[in-house]
């Protein structure tokens, strides 16, 4: 290939800040770090018993489920293209190894009949011209087309797929901060039916409940204007990896006929002109009537 097309580049990820509080000298005061990590740790685990019971009422119908519709269709449209993407990318990498186990197996293919065929194809040269052939596939063609392939099929599909588990991690919070809301809510609804003796628990809740609507309902607006974006940029972005793909199977095809059509010339005449005419299997049928004539082959 002499010019390779270059897929759009995607925008390199931004860093995440907090991140760099891992490389960051602990506190002098090991108790309190000990502490308040040990607070944290309980916490995230309070936090899991309470979905995990809220997904629970939510399908017992304890606990009303907020429904948004339009996300929700995004959502499964997202999930559709991570699907097909995850896929391409384990196909393409296969079609790399296809190709190389292709040639392995016609090299293994040639010497065996190289062998087979001994001094009698060495006379006419077909075998030695067919392994040679395949030798040159292997070495030459094969080895071409495994950088361009690399750089201009894989790599691209690669880096794509590599930002689905931050949008899926981004989705889990949205699920989160929604069970959290739907938890609080039910329990806001309980009190205003319910009073409890504590009169500050309804107010609470309904502080708890509005800045967890807020928290959801952010992320919720964020995925549900990112994620068409991103599926409409799938498109363009791997446009210029299917083209370089096709491009690379043309050359590959090309060359493989090309080598494969200068062993033809070492073909027995008559063998091709019986095959075109429709005859060879009459000329075979009667070489196989000749072993069953020896001796040693009368059983078959």
């Amino acid at each position: 290939l002499n010019k390779q097309p270059t897929p759009n580049p995607v925008p390199v990820r931004a860093p995440i800040s907090s991140w760099t509080n891992l490389y960051q000298k602990p506190d002098t005061n090991s108790q309190t770090t000990v502490k308040s990590a040990s607070t944290m740790s309980w916490a995230g685990f309070k936090k899991n018993v309470n979905r995990a019971a809220t997904q629970v009422m939510v399908k017992t119908g304890h606990v009303e489920q907020t429904h948004d519709r339009s996300y929700e269709v995004e959502e499964r449209r997202y999930r559709v293209m991570e699907n097909a993407a995850t896929r391409l990318q384990k196909e393409s990498k296969g079609y790399l190894d296809s190709l190389r186990a292709m040639t392995a197996s016609q090299m293994r293919i040639a010497e065996t009949i190289d062998a087979f065929y001994g001094d009698a194809g060495a006379n006419d040269g077909v075998s030695r011209s067919y392994k040679q052939a395949v030798e040159d596939l292997d070495a030459e063609t094969i080895k071409a087309l495994d950088g361009p392939f690399r750089a201009t099929v894989l790599d691209p599909i690669n880096r794509f797929c590599a930002y689905f588990p931050d949008i899926n991690e981004c989705i889990k919070k949205r699920n989160h901060k929604l069970l959290d809301y739907d938890r609080v809510r039910a329990q806001v609804k309980r009190l205003a039916e319910k009073p409890d003796k504590d009169v500050t628990k309804l107010p609470r809740a309904e502080k708890e409940a509005e800045m967890l609507r807020a928290a959801y309902e952010q992320l919720n607006e964020q995925l549900f204007n990112d994620l068409p974006q991103l599926i409409e940029l799938r498109v363009p972005y791997l446009d210029p990896s299917f083209e370089a793909l096709v491009k690379i199977q043309l050359r590959f095809c090309a060359e493989a006929y090309s080598r494969m059509a200068q062993v033809q010339q070492y073909l027995d005449p008559d063998t091709r002109d019986q095959y075109a005419n429709g005859n060879l299997d009459a000329r075979v049928e009667q070489v196989l009537q000749e072993i069953r004539e020896l001796s040693i082959a009368g059983t078959v």
